[in-house]
C-alpha cells in the first residue's frame, strides 16, 4: 500500500470508528431510497455489516440490485460543518450473510451495537455485508480522496 493510501485508510478507519450510524442508499422499483442503519466494519476496511428485517423496502431493493452506497459523516448540524465536516461514502455489492460468515458478522456487529442482540438473533433479521470496492472521503468541503479496496 502506498503512503497516500495508508493516510487515506487511516482517515477512513478513524471516521468509521467515530460513528455508529450511517445513511444507506439503495435503488429499486425505479426509485432511490435512503435509510439510517447501524453499521460495523472489519479492521481491514473491506467489509461493512448492517442488519435489517427482510420485510423492509431496503431489503427488497438490495435483493433487486445487489449494490449500495453507505454515507458516514461527522457533522454536528452547525454552520462550521460546511467547511469542517468529513463525509465518507463506501460503495460496492451487498449480500446476506449465512452460516459461519453470519456468526462472524453478528459478533463484530454486537461489539458496536450490543443493544441489537435480540434483533440480530431474530429469524426475520438479515445480516448483510457490503463488500467495499472503494471509499470516497470528502473533507474540508472540497478535498476529495479515493481509496480502492483490493479484492
Amino acid at each position: 500500500m502506498k503512503d497516500m493510501d495508508r493516510e487515506i485508510a487511516a482517515a477512513v478507519g478513524t471516521l468509521l470508528d467515530s460513528q455508529r450510524v450511517g445513511v444507506l442508499g439503495t435503488h429499486g422499483a425505479g426509485s432511490p431510497h435512503c435509510s439510517l442503519v447501524g453499521f460495523s466494519f472489519e479492521e481491514d476496511l473491506g467489509r461493512i455489516y448492517f442488519a435489517t428485517t427482510r420485510a423492509t423496502r431496503k431489503f427488497a431493493n438490495l435483493s433487486e440490485t445487489g449494490r449500495v452506497a453507505l454515507l458516514v459523516d461527522n457533522r454536528a448540524n452547525r454552520e462550521e460543518d460546511l467547511h469542517e465536516a468529513s463525509a465518507l461514502t463506501a460503495v460496492g455489492p451487498v449480500r446476506e450473510t449465512t452460516g459461519e460468515e453470519r456468526e462472524r458478522a453478528a459478533s463484530v456487529h454486537l461489539v458496536r451495537h450490543p443493544s441489537l442482540r435480540d434483533f440480530l438473533g431474530s429469524p426475520t433479521t438479515a445480516i448483510l455485508v457490503l463488500e467495499v470496492e472503494r471509499y470516497f472521503l470528502v473533507r474540508r468541503f472540497q478535498e476529495v480522496m479515493v481509496l480502492e479496496i483490493a479484492p
